[in-house]
């Protein structure tokens, strides 16, 4: 799931992911998920991991509004720090913007 530059607000597209997700959580009862947020590389390592974390538990506001119990959810931001592209331009910094959901 991706987000706009400074934003943390679920876009509309990534609903349908979330209600999979949530599926998944619900026919796997056993699971617990880990949210982590992640930011591009501009902005202080205070703001991006700030704002890494208010992406993760948006994601996490919107699984539990789908009904799974907040005990399966956990969230961490890593802010700037784990780049999904390295790369020093907007295409990068896109894919850097995001929640990665993973399955403990």
């Amino acid at each position: 799931m991706f987000f706009d530059f400074d934003s943390y607000a679920i876009k509309p597209e990534y609903a349908s992911v979330l209600q999979e997700d949530a599926a998944w959580m619900k026919a796997h009862p056993d699971r617990v998920v880990t949210i982590e947020g992640h930011c591009d590389e501009r902005g202080t390592v205070e703001y991006n991991l700030a704002l890494g974390q208010r992406r993760a538990d948006a994601a996490k506001k919107y699984l539990l509004s789908l009904g799974v119990p907040a005990s399966r959810l956990k969230t961490i931001s890593y802010g700037k720090s784990k780049p999904f592209d390295t790369g020093h331009n907007e295409a990068a910094w896109a894919k850097n913007r995001r929640d990665h959901l993973v399955v403990q």
